[in-house]
């Protein structure tokens, strides 16, 4: 027991270390992306401002499809300003897509809008059939004080301390507003199914020296200590294992697992099983301040794209075909799931998706749970 302690120990101080390096020391790994100076200019990525006037576009141009509404009923940010969401669709399925929960992976919310944009201006026979059969909920920019800052956290106005939202949806009581509104209004709506949006660091898919471009997760981790107990275990696998087929043939796009802790000497790494993260809870069905007293619960999966714009990871070359990638994802996705294709993937074909051999859990809960240990079960 001792020997299993002092080796959690010593991979939780190795991972962290590993995780505080910038990304833009690994900038080799991207050739003609991130800046080699360690900055990345940021005057090409969507504001604040910008995101409410392309919303307000939208829906002006939608001839009626788009509703964009505020979440001030709920609340406001630590800074004080309006979470914007967006509604399109009339039928019974419920799609939430969040993205920039994390104020630096600024890619995402522009794929998000393009997607929404398509859905209003789009008469294609695919996208008729998805607002046909689903309504969609987009929350494009979900941190918008991290986003104006261009940092990953949110900051509280009475302390100034810094929250990672992502990490903030817990049993426990959450720290700040941002997650207090956007879970009263998931509670809510009770979607069916979520997508959650969002950038990471640089690493090479197990057994190439190709940087990944894009990475499919799941932050309970498939037959992993916590979603092996649920019933979205085979569902999540099915989903991303659609996505990988759809897209793994699309021009540069080099896609793997959702892991960190990332090993290449060892050929190990990590997934996660994280409990505190939005689309965990929503999962799990929690139930904070008994506003979910039903224990709504659904499905969800998460996207990562590679870089952000506070560590010098992106570069203007490589920001057009990443923000294609997570579209068209996106797209794919909402798609097989509403036409029920997705129910037809065999779950195992998540294990045909590329990953380093599994050495354990990075957790929120119990440090890292080595595979094979019940410490975390």
């Amino acid at each position: 027991m001792k020997s299993l302690k002092r080796f959690m120990k010593i991979t939780v101080a190795a991972l962290i270390i590993m995780l505080s390096f910038s990304s833009a020391s690994f900038a080799a790994l991207q050739p003609g992306g991130p800046s080699t100076s360690g900055n990345t200019n940021i005057n090409s990525t969507l504001s604040y401002q910008d995101v409410v006037k392309i919303l307000q576009d939208i829906e002006r141009t939608s001839k009626g499809k788009v509703e964009v509404s505020t979440l001030d009923q709920y609340g406001k940010s630590e800074q004080g300003r309006s979470i914007y969401v967006a509604k399109i669709g009339t039928g019974p399925q419920k799609i939430w897509i969040q993205a920039q929960i994390h104020g630096n992976e600024k890619l995402v919310t522009e794929a998000a809008l393009q997607l929404l944009k398509t859905y209003a201006n789009s008469g294609g026979k695919d996208v008729e059939r998805v607002l046909e059969e689903a309504t969609l909920y987009f929350i494009p920019m979900y941190n918008p004080d991290g986003a104006e800052m261009n940092i990953r956290h949110t900051k509280l106005a009475n302390s100034g301390k810094l929250i990672d939202l992502n990490r903030d949806w817990t049993a426990n009581g959450f720290e700040a507003v941002e997650s207090k509104v956007v879970y009263a209004y998931w509670a809510d709506v009770n979607p069916d199914f979520a997508i959650d949006l969002h950038h990471q660091g640089l690493k090479q898919i197990y057994g190439t020296n190709e940087s990944t471009s894009f990475s499919l997760g799941v932050s309970l981790s498939p037959d992993g200590p916590t979603l092996s107990g649920t019933r979205y275990n085979d569902v999540t696998k099915q989903m991303m294992s659609y996505v990988y087929d759809e897209l793994k043939d699309y021009g540069y796009t080099h896609i793997d697992r959702y892991q960190v802790g990332v090993n290449r000497e060892a050929g190990t790494g990590y997934d996660i099983d994280i409990k505190g993260g939005v689309v965990s809870a929503m999962m799990l069905g929690l139930n904070y301040n008994n506003l979910n007293p039903e224990g709504h619960s659904h499905p969800a999966v998460f996207f990562e794209t590679k870089g952000n714009t506070s560590d010098g990871s992106l570069g203007q070359k490589s920001n057009g075909y990443l923000t294609k990638q997570n579209y068209l994802a996106l797209k794919s996705l909402v798609y097989g799931y509403v036409t029920g294709e997705v129910d037809n993937v065999n779950p195992d074909n998540w294990y045909n998706i590329p990953y380093y051999p599994l050495a354990g859990y990075f957790t929120d809960y119990n440090g890292i749970v080595p595979v094979g240990s019940d410490s975390g079960y």
